[in-house]
C-alpha cells in the first residue's frame, strides 16, 4: 500500500504478500528475491530486499564493492563469510563488508526456505546502481 501523507509518501508492504522472482546469476540454485523498498519507490540511499532460498539451494558465491546488512527472518542454513561456513538461523543479524566473498545456503532437510532481508545502498561505491535495489 502506498499513500500520500503530510510528511511525504508512506509505503507499507507485507513480506508474505510481496511477489518474489528468481535470482538470475551464475551459481544460484533455488533462490528468489523481491525488492521491498528501493530506487523505484524513491528511496534515495538504501534498498531492502527479501530473499528465500529453498531447502538445499544457495545464492551464488560472490563479492561486490558495497556492504550489506542481513536479518534472517526464518529457516536455517549457512553463510560463507570470513573464508568459512557459518551457521545461521531465524533471528540472526549478519554484516557483510564490502568486497567480502559471501554465499547463503539453506539447510537441505528443513521444511521451508531460508528467508532473509538484505539492506544495501542504492549506489555502488564505484558508481552506478546496485543490482536489485
Amino acid at each position: 500500500m502506498t499513500t500520500d501523507a503530510q510528511a511525504g509518501t508512506v509505503l507499507i508492504r507485507n513480506i508474505d504478500e510481496t511477489a518474489r522472482t528468481p535470482v538470475k546469476m551464475d551459481g544460484v540454485q533455488g533462490a528468489t528475491m523481491a525488492v521491498m523498498v528501493g530506487r523505484a519507490d524513491g528511496a534515495p540511499h538504501f534498498a531492502m530486499r527479501q530473499f528465500a532460498v529453498e531447502p538445499g539451494g544457495h545464492t551464488p558465491r560472490h563479492r561486490h564493492d558495497y556492504e550489506h546488512e542481513v536479518y534472517v527472518v526464518s529457516g536455517t542454513g549457512t553463510v560463507f563469510l570470513g573464508g568459512r561456513e557459518n551457521p545461521v538461523r531465524g533471528g540472526d543479524v549478519i554484516y557483510v563488508p564490502a568486497n567480502e566473498e559471501h554465499q547463503f545456503r539453506s539447510t537441505q532437510d528443513q521444511a521451508g526456505p531460508l528467508r532473509f532481508l538484505c539492506m544495501v545502498p542504492v549506489e555502488q561505491n564505484c558508481g552506478g546502481p546496485v543490482p536489485g535495489s
